[in-house]
């Protein structure tokens, strides 16, 4: 949105953006299979077969639901408020309209993420698990925050029990590891930065505060772009 703006691009059509989309759509599924193939441990697979599926589906029902809500910003739709909180979405007649963006809504943010990210931290979890080997031959890697969280901590009890028993992780394992932890560093300086904003708090209540970059995005950067 910042290099190649929306406003270059017909709105009828795809943008550079839904174009990156849809080649992640392709690309990461396949890379995906191809990390399963270099697993020490044989994983079931049609447990990575449903996975695969799933992801691309929810990946795919994201990326509709994202391109439509990219457009709605041109007219004035506010992505760090809520659907019924917008001023364009409040003037809709009949006002049932607005029921069908909040459906739009949950298909892109809450079943599409869903279907997108549990998959995809399945298979890196069930890759995970088979990143161990014997201490004596070691030679020596978003915005579901809750599932990222969860499949962090399971890792790390995995590390713990594996420890016990005389196994640590090899370097394809340290490698994704290692990539968690960074991610963890930087959510916590994003949230840092933003902690006092009052709007963005009010767009996500509850105990766990992780703004969304395009809610951060209408509110702070897209007037002065």
């Amino acid at each position: 949105m910042i290099i190649l703006p929306l406003e270059w691009f017909p709105l009828n059509k795809p943008s550079a953006g839904d174009y990156f989309h849809m080649a992640y759509n392709v690309i990461t599924p396949f890379l995906l299979l191809k990390l399963i193939e270099r697993s020490p441990k044989t994983l079931p697979r049609s447990v990575v077969y449903v996975c695969i599926i799933t992801f691309v589906m929810g990946a795919s029902i994201h990326l509709v639901g994202d391109s439509i809500n990219h457009r709605l910003i041109l007219s004035g739709y506010q992505l760090h408020l809520s659907v019924r909180e917008n001023p364009i979405i409040k003037n809709l007649k009949p006002e049932t309209l607005i029921d069908s963006f909040e459906l739009l809504y949950y298909y892109d943010e809450s079943l599409g993420h869903s279907m997108w990210y549990i998959p995809f931290f399945l298979i890196l979890f069930l890759y995970f698990t088979g990143c161990f080997t014997h201490a004596k031959y070691l030679v020596t890697e978003g915005q579901i925050f809750i599932l990222y969280i969860f499949t962090f901590f399971a890792m790390m009890a995995i590390i713990m029990h594996q420890k016990r028993k005389g196994f640590v992780l090899d370097s394809n394992g340290l490698f994704l590891f290692y990539t968690f932890c960074i991610t963890l560093a930087l959510i916590t300086v994003w949230v840092a930065c933003l902690w006092n904003d009052k709007i963005l708090r009010k767009k996500y209540p509850g105990v766990i505060y992780v703004p969304e970059p395009w809610a951060f995005y209408t509110l702070h950067v897209k007037d002065q772009h």
